[in-house]
């Protein structure tokens, strides 16, 4: 792999106006702000409408876009929205995702919107929804969702659905992907790319399970005999039951695995490289009865391995692949790893969990790996040196080349200068990481219900990082 970094922030972390990140002039800023630090890279989160829980990891469709995303002042400017609609929308706080408000006004906003479009502009939106099968369906499934009092689809007592409802789900996809499409182009005209994120399950309740029903381990009765999980690990002591339905691999097999080659398709032309999520499960997957109320009883059953692996490279040409490898892993998953040709992943906070050595040790770090100082489900930084029990945090900053007394004030600065000198050909590092910021501002903690996904941060902390101090780190390391 070329040597590159970059930097790891969902679009919602994003500062702004109203509520969430988006697609708005605060997403080119951060690009300019990328490129002035000498970074080549901006990873995000799925794109997708976040579930209950705010999880962008689980969705009512793995291809529609979320919402939030979406930037009013664009429709403001296009006159869909009034300058009053803008008040309604602007945000009680900049420090975090306001989701409740979301979930209740923001689609609302946009149905009213796209009812301002004119005929020139439901043209466009048809031509492309027709173009995008996926797409539509997800606008199908929402309307219908609408109609039904958001029931999951399986609940559904009525298929006819509000054509008004209907295309403003239509109006908010394009507007998603038509804004998203400017967004990239401009990263890559500044030398930026951008690493997507798919997860490997979809939700039980979307429009990929509803209208793909064979593909999936579901009876006759439309419920699940097994669902997806983790067993016990680092995280979670009882694993952790995700509930999402599992792949009925021979089924998808028999027209060579079609949905997952167009499943990535769609996301190779959203990004320049994508992360899949859980990768290990390609080749075996944990699986719980549908009954369980834990992961603890399940039991690893063989996944696809390189027959599907074969079929994604069909189709993912120069495009990056990254395989999330982390977790229980066995070495028929390290192999599968291998022969992909996919760099696996490498992340710091495990390098020393323990006095063994590990392959998440930077010396260990091979070209052909993304090395992260953490990941989305890791604490920060500065979080995880203040729960470093004091042993193994002396053995880190050593190794780091960091004076033990110094590793709340320079301790994040070292690792991050470690990870970048080291041979993985790209390394990541998630935005609160740069800003030596502790626990408050972690994004997710896995196995944890409430409280996650929140974290945004605000134009003035970002002009606070010293962008020549990083690019000079960047050119120090050939990155």
């Amino acid at each position: 792999m070329e040597r590159k970094s970059g930097v790891l922030m969902h679009i919602s972390s994003l500062w702004g106006e109203y509520s969430s990140g988006s697609f708005g002039k605060e997403a080119f800023e951060f690009i300019d702000f990328l490129k002035d630090s000498g970074f080549s890279y901006w990873q995000v989160l799925p794109f997708v409408i976040p579930d209950e829980c705010n999880s962008p990891y689980k969705s009512y469709s793995t291809f529609g876009g979320n919402p939030y995303f979406i930037n009013l002042d664009e429709l403001y400017k296009e006159g869909l929205l009034s300058k009053d609609d803008l008040n309604s929308a602007k945000q009680t706080t900049p420090y975090y995702c306001e989701f409740d408000r979301l979930k209740k006004d923001r689609v609302e906003l946009l149905v009213k919107a796209s009812k301002k479009a004119d005929s020139q502009l439901r043209a466009e939106i048809n031509k492309f929804i027709e173009k995008h099968n996926h797409l539509k369906e997800f606008c199908v499934f929402m309307a219908l969702k609408s109609v039904n009092d958001e029931k999951p689809w399986n609940e559904w007592t009525t298929e006819v659905y509000s054509e008004e409802t209907y295309f403003g789900w239509c109006f908010i996809q394009y507007e998603f992907f038509t804004q998203w499409a400017k967004v990239k182009k401009y990263a890559n005209e500044k030398g930026i790319k951008i690493i997507g994120d798919i997860p490997i399950y979809v939700s039980f309740d979307s429009a990929d399970v509803c209208y793909n029903r064979k593909m999936f381990l579901i009876d006759e009765e439309n419920h699940l005999t097994d669902v997806a999980g983790v067993p016990p690990d680092y995280f979670s002591q009882d694993g952790q039951l995700w509930g999402n339905p599992l792949y009925d691999w021979a089924e998808m097999e028999k027209n060579g695995f079609s949905w997952w080659k167009e499943r990535v398709m769609f996301a190779l032309e959203l990004f320049d490289g994508i992360r899949i999520d859980h990768f290990r499960g390609f080749e075996s997957f944990w699986a719980v009865k549908g009954t369980e109320k834990t992961a603890k009883n399940g039991k690893w059953v063989k996944g696809p391995g390189m027959k599907l692996i074969n079929a994604l490279n069909e189709i993912k040409g120069d495009k990056l692949i990254i395989a999330e490898d982390l977790g229980d892993i066995t070495e028929d998953v390290v192999k599968l790893v291998n022969e992909s040709g996919f760099p696996g992943m490498r992340v710091f906070q495990f390098g020393f969990l323990s006095v063994w050595d590990t392959p998440h040790r930077p010396y260990n770090y091979v070209n052909n790996c993304v090395a992260y100082s953490g990941t989305h489900d890791n604490n920060t930084l500065l979080g995880y040196l203040w729960e470093t029990p004091e042993d193994m945090k002396k053995k880190v900053m050593q190794y780091c080349s960091c004076p033990y007394e110094r590793w709340n004030e320079d301790g994040c600065k070292a690792i991050i200068k470690t990870i970048m000198a080291s041979n993985a050909g790209l390394t990541i590092f998630p935005v609160q990481d740069l800003l030596g910021y502790g626990s408050d501002t972690r994004l997710n903690t896995p196995g944890v219900a409430e409280g996650n996904w929140l974290y945004r941060v605000t134009k003035e902390q970002i002009d606070n990082i010293n962008k020549y101090e990083y690019k000079e780190l960047n050119e120090l390391f050939g990155r």
